[in-house]
């Protein structure tokens, strides 16, 4: 008995011993690690062409791109969704949207299936303010389109499902694939869902009419119709249609020309920042520089940088992604720059333009609208967050005076940094998604 006590004694010394040690071990691995911290220093991406002195660094083009009239473009979006103006008012024109109904519509062997292949699959085209939710996706206590148009559709789902519902507990809501999920902010003209039932007593006035009680103002349905049991709103796709919105400041708008060249080549001719630059560089040392991005803290950006751009540069940048298939994967957030598995980072980009256009203005307006840049792109997909950075890359560029292939060439960049945060999401919508082949006459820009 005394023996057991006295081991018992020392594996309880040994323990406490170890954890001792385990404690202290701790302390001085969060101690190196913060030290590590304090000495690293990020520098920018390496760009190696003329402009480089020119170009915003991430915090620079991040102020230029959020430092703007967004509240107008959020009111424009409201009265497309509610109605009240469209796209085409923008630049003075009418341009209709398609429809491709024809090439979804009910098969004509349905009557010869039965069992699972009974089912009613409908397609429901909506429109919603991004300003008035956080994004598509339903998630756990936000405000998601999904949850309302899902929570729409319960009161339509047959009898056996909403049993299991109520066996797991679960709220009684139907289920909607989408076309493309946007994020908190990016508003939509004619997104595309598709819900499917067995029951037959269901039709298409009694869809739009649930979901159009459940939001009024923020969130409106197009159309709803019958299609083919094989339509899917994603993988059918073979289009999708954005546009973005960017409000120009006046600084902006008095100096619109093809080229901002002057102002450019003045910042480049005075060499007073490459050599602060690379004076740091030199007393940093190089052996605390990693993966070449500079940290916005260092306090190297110069005043002098150019402040504004020409919306016909951007246009011309934007031209030379047509008719290609590019990975865009420098283009792309929240994704594996180089993955094995999934989806592949390749798009084509049917049409990409960009011109300047007004829009109404709350404040000042005297009638003659605010003047914004839209850029208009279309392809067959888009990788996430792709359309944001590409604008505000596209901005950064024209602003720094890079020439006509500058995106091109970033795609094979090394490094996503390379590419300009992501532009604001208030000013992306998404305005269709096609099911037959891209018509270029569908555009707004031409």
């Amino acid at each position: 008995m005394l023996r057991c006590s006295s081991q018992l004694k020392e594996s309880v010394a040994i323990f406490i011993s170890r954890k001792k040690k385990l404690g202290r071990f701790r302390d001085i691995i969060s101690s190196v690690m913060e030290n590590e911290a304090e000495n690293k220093v990020y520098v920018h991406y390496n760009h190696s062409d003329s402009c480089s002195s020119a170009r915003w660094t991430a915090r620079e083009s991040y102020r230029f791109m959020y430092d703007r009239a967004w509240q107008d473009v959020i009111d424009f979006y409201s009265n497309v969704v509610n109605g009240r103006l469209t796209l085409s008012t923008l630049f003075g024109t009418e341009t209709s949207i398609h429809d491709d109904s024809e090439t979804v519509e009910v098969s004509d062997e349905k009557g010869e299936r039965s069992g699972r292949w009974e089912r009613v699959t409908f397609k429901i085209i909506i429109s919603y303010n991004g300003g008035a939710f956080d994004g598509w996706q339903k998630q756990p206590g936000l405000n998601t389109v999904q949850e309302i148009v899902e929570r729409s559709l319960g009161r339509f789902v047959d009898e056996k499902k909403a049993q299991l519902l109520k066996e797991k507990s679960k709220p009684l809501e139907g289920c909607a694939v989408v076309a493309g999920r946007t994020d908190k902010g990016v508003s939509a003209i004619r997104q595309v869902c598709s819900f499917y039932t067995w029951r037959k007593d269901v039709k298409p006035w009694d869809i739009e009419d649930a979901i159009n009680s459940v939001a009024p103002g923020k969130l409106r349905v197009v159309s709803v119709s019958e299609v083919s049991r094989v339509f899917h709103p994603n993988f059918s796709a073979k289009w999708r249609h954005y546009l973005y919105i960017f409000p120009l400041s006046n600084q902006e708008i008095e100096k619109q020309s093809c080229e901002n060249k002057k102002e450019v080549e003045n910042f480049i001719s005075d060499g007073n920042y490459n050599e602060q630059r690379n004076g740091y560089l030199e007393n940093i040392g190089w052996e605390n520089v990693e993966n070449l991005i500079i940290s916005d803290n260092m306090g190297l950006e110069a005043a002098n940088k150019p402040t504004r751009f020409s919306v016909c540069r951007v246009n011309q940048l934007l031209q030379q992604l047509e008719g290609k298939l590019l990975s865009y994967k420098m283009f792309a957030r929240d994704t594996k720059a180089s993955r094995n598995i999934g989806p592949p980072t390749e798009c084509f980009m049917y049409h990409a333009r960009a011109a300047e256009a007004r829009i109404p203005c709350s404040v000042n307006d005297h009638g003659e609208g605010r003047e914004v840049m839209c850029v208009e792109l279309v392809a067959n997909r888009f990788l996430r967050k792709m359309v944001r950075v590409l604008v505000a890359t596209s901005i950064r560029e024209a602003a720094a005076g890079a020439e006509e292939d500058a995106l091109l060439k970033l795609m094979g960049a090394t490094c996503r940094r390379a590419t300009a945060p992501p532009a604001p999401p208030d000013g992306l919508c998404l305005v269709d998604v096609g099911y037959t082949e891209f018509d270029p006459q569908n555009c707004l820009l031409s």
